[in-house]
């Protein structure tokens, strides 16, 4: 069985670094899609037997993403790191950001995930039928709940949340949050 680890993480909190190192002590060629301006760079000389990078620039599409895996895979690499997955979903050219361009074209927002969702799923199911092991790291925001009935109701916060389609934790093995 093939590892499939999301480990979600505010800014700093080292997903980069801690994929790496995961990815390091599976054994193998590592490969990183770095869609974090260069960031995998920054431990080139930290990691035993080195990596290779694939820097992916927007627009930050999931068939970008899919190309990036496909790359790595026919390359050879035994782990595929993708730093960030969240730009797939909330970068320039993600699947936010198709949508809304295909509602602001049509004026309903809710038929424009007829398609983009497909391509949003082509990724997931590239990430979990890959031969490869697969990281994914995803940024984290504050996720907030309203208590209690509208305007009375308190906003209170309730911890961290992936910048992700809602649900993607349970498309990994293990599931971490930094």
């Amino acid at each position: 069985a093939k590892l499939r680890l999301g480990i979600a993480g505010p800014a700093g909190s080292g997903k980069s670094y801690s994929g790496l190192l995961i990815a390091s002590g599976l054994g193998g060629r590592i490969g990183v899609i770095d869609t974090e301006h260069r960031s995998a760079h920054l431990y080139a000389d930290l990691i035993a037997g080195g990596f290779d990078v694939l820097e992916l620039p927007p627009p930050f599409s999931p068939d970008n993403y899919v190309a990036a895996i496909h790359a790595f895979e026919i390359s050879g690499v035994d782990t595929i790191i993708i730093d960030s997955l969240s730009h797939a979903w909330a970068g320039e050219g993600g699947a936010l950001d198709m949508q809304g361009k295909i509602a602001d074209k049509t004026g309903n927002s809710w038929s424009a995930w007829r398609s983009i969702t497909p391509k949003h799923n082509a990724l997931v199911e590239a990430m979990l039928q890959s031969p490869c092991n697969i990281i994914a790291t995803m940024r984290s925001k504050m996720e907030y709940v309203q208590d209690g009935d509208g305007a009375k109701g308190k906003v209170k916060k309730v911890g961290l949340a992936p910048v992700m389609r809602d649900g993607i934790e349970y498309e990994f093995t293990i599931f971490m949050e930094m």
